[in-house]
């Protein structure tokens, strides 16, 4: 069962980062969102195993990872790239 919730938080950490893209909440790119929120889930999931500590069930955990993720990760060097490929 372990590792039946561990790939769902990854798929799940998967569709946030791309449904952040999307939707223009994060401009980091879809693969390094991806990549991002994989490292998220990785870190809430070997808490939740390791320590007990959790917000819920692990689909909400890898929810709230990916998202806080992507939103607490400092997004000025995509700001950066995206100024200066307006200004050529």
């Amino acid at each position: 069962m372990i590792l039946f919730s561990f790939f769902g938080s990854l798929m799940i950490a998967g569709v946030v980062a791309v449904l952040f893209e999307k939707w223009g909440w994060s401009h980091n790119g879809i693969l390094p969102s991806v990549l991002i929120t994989f490292g998220a889930v990785l870190a809430l999931f070997f808490l939740r195993s390791l320590f007990g500590l959790s917000f819920g069930s692990p689909g909400i955990d890898a929810i709230i990872g990916s998202a806080a993720a992507l939103i607490l990760l400092p997004t000025e060097y995509a700001y950066r790239r995206r100024q200066k490929k307006q200004r050529r």
